[in-house]
């Protein structure tokens, strides 16, 4: 074989990769997860995770306006609390501003 012949192979390889590439990241952009077969409004959902150590998480899971709250782990799941009323989520208004720094103005 040829150097030519070597500089195609690596040439298509690349192609080949990169074209794998960009689908994976049409896949991800347009959440083609199968997502998009379920036409009613999604019941469930997971609001918040936090881990709490390298084997268990602490998550709470949404389903039809009531929270619950799980630890994940290698163990298995335990429901720590069930029934709680998520609040109402504030609108930002867009004219806040945070508060000023008390010390910004300290010459010393």
């Amino acid at each position: 074989m040829e150097a030519l012949d070597y500089y195609r192979f690596v040439l298509a390889l690349l192609f080949v990769l990169g074209l794998i590439g960009l689908l994976a990241w049409l896949a991800r952009r347009l959440r083609f997860d199968g997502s998009m077969l379920a036409t009613t409004g999604r019941r469930l959902a997971v609001s918040e995770m936090l881990s709490i150590d390298a084997r268990r998480k602490l998550v709470l899971v949404r389903r039809d306006g009531t929270e619950h709250l799980l630890v994940i782990g290698q163990d298995g799941t335990q429901l720590l609390e069930s029934g709680i009323v998520p609040p109402p989520n504030p609108a930002p208004s867009p004219t806040s501003t945070p508060p000023p720094n008390p010390r910004a103005n300290d010459d010393a």
